[in-house]
């Protein structure tokens, strides 16, 4: 009681300085008289892309669709795990469905509304509330096949054998890493299988990273909100930023980064009820994910069909690549920083805990991938390579092993350099699947700015070298005058083995671009409502109370992100008091008075 007076009062003495002007924020609407749904893969750049190849639906791929039973008795699944076909939105869809067949198969709403998210098609769709609209999903036109939980690890784990898919896609999950998910990872690793999985729903449902997500060689996928308000048709349109209480974040317990990347998650999906109803399914991972793993999809397309860019998706590697593109082109939303809410741990730990690399964008990964694959030498300032480093002896080089990309950028005030490596932990190929520690590496990723006339003028601008994981992650302003750079690839100054007996392989790439955009009213905006008020002020007294007590928390509302919430930041949420966002309505504001 005493805490809450005293936040009252201090929310009472600010009152005088919260007069400030509004702040509007425009949004983009839809481009057509039918509007797109889900509108989340439209924030994700998946619609965008399809304006940018129109033919990109997922064709030629093959999908694993990883889903678990919703009813069990005395420890065994009922088969009730499989999508709703009778819906309209599958009506172009054959699905193949793999189950242990032990009772007759029944309908799963999780099931339904991620094939639909994924593989729905609906041109006439209809939504009391939102009138008609186009219901297309991700990869409309990619093979999909179902997969019983139990029956994907029996038959494929266990045996080691993987399906016969590109992508494998599982919004499930378990808190600790299990010989089933060491298999999942030894596949990944063996055959360059890439496999997509969500990483959880955070504090609010107890979830800490869970498994597959959370494993080292899989895409661990979060989720980002959608927007506080009560107009339904805003709420599916606009997103804010992932949270902690509901997007599971790092570390893991081995003291991983994850997730890798997140995605929108609120969507309109298929009702297993109604052959022609939609519903929400709320902020959740499990409806993320999909999306995610329909871009990969659409590069995946991309690939098999332009021969230069096959190795994309070789399976001696491949999956490291993709997981590259993915990340490098994300979008850092507000609030995005490596590790701990400070500076001190920027080189060793190479993702945000929450954001991952950022949030996905579908245009900027298919950018990536179609810039082409650059050998190490002079490349193209965007672009992505599948290579390895040779083995060496650290006792007997005086150098390390590295390989070096050379390119050059315009000299900007305002240029990011941004540089993902990615490489597979290694595992047995039976069970238990234990991890072959014995041929893993670690690497270590540099940016370097070169004087080509002067030598003594290079300059190391940044690196990532964590000692844990097989991610490294660079995202750094370009220095005032330089236009030449280099990106080295090298085994780690932590790596504390004096020998690496193998080649190691990874997965590289980089690009260079403007910073992101930092008027977003998400960093005023703390409660995603559209307005800048004292709901906002209160959340940042209560995220900087708890950063003093608890320092390694992860909390919003560092603003000017100098590595603790402070007075600075109450300022600036002050300048900013009453600024709205366009999609704030009245009806809004009426509900929350």
């Amino acid at each position: 009681m005493a805490r809450a007076a005293k936040r009252v009062f201090i929310l009472a003495c600010l009152a005088g300085l919260l007069s400030s002007a509004s702040m509007v924020v425009r949004g983009e609407g839809p481009q057509t008289d039918k509007v797109l749904q889900p509108q989340s893969l439209n924030h994700a750049g998946v619609y965008a892309l399809r304006g940018i190849e129109p033919g990109l639906t997922g064709s030629g791929v093959r999908f694993a669709l990883v889903c678990r039973s919703i009813t069990y008795t005395d420890g065994e699944p009922q088969n009730d795990y499989r999508p709703n076909v009778q819906h309209r939105c599958f009506g172009s869809q054959r699905f193949i469905f793999h189950d242990l067949g032990q009772v007759p198969p029944g309908i799963s709403p999780h099931a339904t509304a991620i094939c639909s998210i994924l593989f729905g098609q609906d041109s006439d769709a209809f939504d009391p509330d939102l009138g008609r609209f186009y219901y297309q999903g991700v990869v409309p036109g990619a093979k999909a096949a179902v997969y019983e939980f139990w029956y994907f690890l029996i038959n494929n784990v266990f045996s080691h054998l993987p399906p016969d898919a590109d992508i494998v896609s599982a919004s499930i999950g378990s808190q600790f890493e299990d010989w089933w998910t060491r298999g999942i990872e030894s596949l990944a690793e063996h055959y360059g299988l890439i496999v997509v999985a969500g990483i959880g729903n955070g504090s609010n449902a107890c979830d800490p990273p869970l498994y597959p997500g959370g494993g080292a060689n899989v895409i661990g996928v979060g989720v980002v909100d959608s927007v506080n308000t009560e107009s339904l048709a805003a709420k599916l349109a606009h997103f804010s930023l992932a949270y902690p209480e509901h997007s599971s974040c790092g570390p893991t317990a081995d003291g991983r980064c994850k997730p890798d990347i997140v995605a929108p998650g609120n969507c309109l999906a298929a009702s297993a009820n109604a052959p022609d109803f939609y519903e929400l399914t709320g902020n959740w991972s499990s409806f993320s994910t999909p999306i995610a793993a329909g871009a990969v999809g659409l590069l995946i397309q991309k690939a098999k069909e332009q021969p230069s860019l096959s190795p994309a998706v070789s399976p001696d590697g491949g999956n490291c690549v993709m997981r590259a593109i993915l990340m490098n082109s994300a979008t850092k939303l507000p609030y995005w920083h490596k590790g701990r809410l400070s500076g001190d741990d920027d080189h060793v730990v190479p993702l945000d805990y929450i954001q991952g690399a950022g949030m996905l964008n579908a245009v900027g990964a298919y950018q990536h991938l179609v810039a082409g694959r650059n050998k190490p030498g002079k490349v193209l300032p965007t672009g992505w390579d599948l290579n390895r480093l040779p083995p060496f002896l650290l006792s007997q080089e005086s150098r390390r092993a590295a390989n070096v990309y050379e390119f050059t950028v315009g000299e900007s005030a305002d240029t990011f350099i941004t540089a993902t490596l990615v490489w597979n932990r290694h595992y047995k190929r039976v069970y238990p699947f234990d991890p072959d520690t014995a041929k893993d590496a670690n690497l270590r990723l540099e940016l370097w700015a070169i004087d080509p006339e002067n030598s003594s003028n290079t300059r190391l601008l940044d690196y990532s070298d964590s000692a844990v994981d097989n991610v490294e992650h660079i995202y750094c302003r370009a220095l005032a005058g330089y236009t030449n750079y280099e990106i080295v690839v090298s085994y780690s100054s932590l790596d504390n083995r004096l020998d690496t007996d193998a080649a190691q392989r990874y997965g590289l790439a980089w690009t260079v671009g403007q910073s992101p955009d930092s008027d977003s009213i998400f960093w005023h905006d703390l409660n995603a409502d559209g307005v800048v008020n004292g709901l906002d002020f209160a959340i940042l007294l209560d995220n900087w109370i708890a950063g003093v007590k608890s320092p390694g928390s992860y909390l919003l509302g560092d603003i000017n992100t100098d590595g603790v919430i402070d007075a600075d930041d109450l300022q600036i949420l002050v300048d900013h008091n009453n600024r709205q966002a366009d999609w704030h309505t009245k009806q809004d504001s009426e509900t929350k008075q």
